[in-house]
């Protein structure tokens, strides 16, 4: 069974200000780099096949500290870039919420039912994401191992929800999370588990 070590880069200076980053290029943060360098501390002794990110600044710069102590290439995928926050990129959180408070609360509890302002829905990054798993599966789906996909919020709450069959959860509080990481069982058409 593949299993996925799926990371939340360090934190930039849009968490620490609570903004939504998107796609926006936006670097790790002295402490998002500390960050990077714990979970590489955390992870080096399991043996991996492949280190794959999205496109952004801050999923690459962690993903190339574990490839530093790894000795591996990192294989920017694509169809692991972030959610396209349209007109929400670079707002903070609060201002949506205060200046659209209707659909800040739908994006809490029904998050497929909203689409950014000039954005991508959910629906669109779901096929993005199943067409990165499917990739990723079809490298490595020959014997046991594991990988490390590092993947920014929201796009990291929406490829576990895709493997483990679960609800997205709230995607604003999710937003906010980074320098962490989960170890996820995958077998592609089966029930799978978090460990």
């Amino acid at each position: 069974m593949l299993r996925i070590v799926l990371v939340r880069p360090g934190q930039t200076e849009y968490d620490f200000q609570g903004r939504i980053r998107s796609r926006l290029a936006v670097p790790l943060t002295e402490e998002g780099s500390r960050q990077a360098s714990e979970m590489v501390k955390e992870l080096r002794e399991l043996d991996f096949k492949a280190i794959y990110c999205g496109p952004c600044q801050a999923c690459a710069q962690t993903a190339e500290a574990f490839a530093k102590s790894l000795g591996m290439k990192v294989r920017q995928m694509d169809s692991l870039a972030n959610l396209n926050a349209g007109l929400w990129q670079g707002k903070l959180i609060t201002e949506v919420k205060q200046n659209q408070p209707t659909v800040y609360r739908l994006w809490q509890e029904n998050p497929e039912a909203v689409c950014p302002p000039q954005g991508e829905t959910l629906g669109e990054v779901r096929l993005r994401v199943q067409n990165a798993l499917d990739k990723i599966w079809k490298k490595h789906q020959k014997g046991d191992g594991n990988v490390i996909v590092v993947a920014p919020e929201p796009l990291a709450s929406i490829i576990r929800s895709e493997i483990l069959q679960t609800e997205f959860g709230d995607l604003w509080e999710a937003e906010r999370r980074c320098g962490w990481w989960e170890l996820i069982q995958y077998e592609k058409n089966a029930v799978v588990s978090k460990v």
